[in-house]
C-alpha cells in the first residue's frame, strides 16, 4: 500500500502538470487515431488478399494490434518519460535530489514523470482488444484469459527491466537516448506476429529487443496459440530480467557522481 501511495502521488503530480497544456489532449487524440487507422488499415490491406497471415486469423491479429497499442500506451505513459528524465538527471547531476529521498530510488525514478494524455492510447488499445474479443467470443475461455493476463504481466515486466538496464547505462555513457529511440522504432515491428519475420529478425525481436514477449506472446495466450513451454519461458525470463535489472541498477548507482560529488 505504501508503494501504491507513492505511485499515485507521482501520477497525480503528472496529471496536474499535463493539465497545464490541455491543447496537448487534442494533439494526442489526433495522433492516436491516425496510428489506429494506419494499424487497422494495414490489416485490411493484408486480408484483402489472403484469409490468414502466418496462421493468424483477422480477429486474432486485431487482438494483437489492440495489445500493441495498449502496451505502447503504457510505455509512453510512464516508462519512457520517467527513464528519459532519469538519464537527464544523471547527465546534469540532479539525481542527487532523488537519491537523498527516504524511499527506494529505483521506484522513484521509474514513476517520476507521467504523460497523462497517453492514456488515450491505453483506452484505444483496450477498445480494439474488446472488439477483437467479441469476435472471438466462442473460443475465449477462463484458461485463455488467465494465460493472457500472466503473459501480459510478464511482458510488461520484461519491457520495464529492459528499459531500466538501458537507462542505467547512462552512468557510464553520456548519450544513451539514441538506443531508446531505436527501441521505439523497433517496437513498431510488434504490430505484426513475430513468427512471420525471418529467423534472424525473429531472434532479435525475441531475445535482443524483447518485443515478442510484450505483444505476440500475450496475443498467443489470448487466442489459444501459446504453448506451455513458451509461457514458462516468459515467466522465467520476466523473473530473471527483474532480478538482473535490479542488481545492475544497484551496481550502476555506485558509479554515479552528481552535483554533490
Amino acid at each position: 500500500m505504501h508503494v501504491l501511495r507513492i505511485v499515485w502521488t507521482y501520477f497525480r503530480l503528472g496529471i496536474l502538470s499535463e493539465l497545464e497544456y490541455r491543447a496537448n489532449f487534442f494533439v494526442q487524440l489526433f495522433e492516436s487515431f491516425v496510428g489506429l487507422i494506419v494499424a487497422v488499415g494495414g490489416l485490411a490491406v493484408v486480408f484483402n488478399h489472403t484469409d490468414t497471415l502466418g496462421g493468424w486469423l483477422p480477429e486474432q491479429l486485431l487482438a494483437l494490434v489492440g495489445i500493441h497499442i495498449f502496451i505502447g500506451g503504457i510505455i509512453n505513459l510512464v516508462i519512457n518519460p520517467s527513464m528519459q528524465r532519469f538519464m537527464e538527471d544523471v547527465r546534469l547531476g540532479t539525481l542527487d535530489f532523488t537519491l537523498t529521498k527516504p524511499e527506494d530510488a529505483q521506484l522513484l525514478v521509474s514513476v517520476q514523470r507521467v504523460q497523462m494524455w497517453k492514456l488515450i492510447d491505453v483506452g484505444l488499445g483496450l477498445a480494439v482488444l474488446g472488439v477483437a474479443l467479441m469476435r472471438l467470443e466462442n473460443v475465449i475461455g477462463w484458461r485463455e484469459t488467465a494465460v493472457f493476463l500472466i503473459a501480459l504481466l510478464c511482458g510488461a515486466a520484461i519491457v520495464y527491466s529492459f528499459w531500466l538496464i538501458l537507462a542505467t547505462c547512462s552512468f557510464w555513457f553520456v548519450r544513451i537516448d539514441n538506443i531508446l529511440v531505436i527501441f521505439q522504432a523497433m517496437y513498431t515491428a510488434g504490430r505484426w506476429p513475430v513468427g512471420i519475420y525471418p529467423s534472424w529478425l525473429r531472434f532479435v525481436l525475441t531475445f535482443i529487443v524483447p518485443i515478442a514477449f510484450a505483444v505476440t506472446v500475450p496475443a498467443e495466450g489470448l487466442t489459444g496459440r501459446l504453448t506451455t513451454d513458451t509461457l514458462w519461458l516468459a515467466i522465467g525470463l520476466a523473473i530473471t530480467m527483474l532480478v538482473v535489472s535490479r542488481r545492475f541498477w544497484l551496481y550502476g548507482i555506485k558509479y554515479y557522481s552528481g552535483a554533490s560529488a
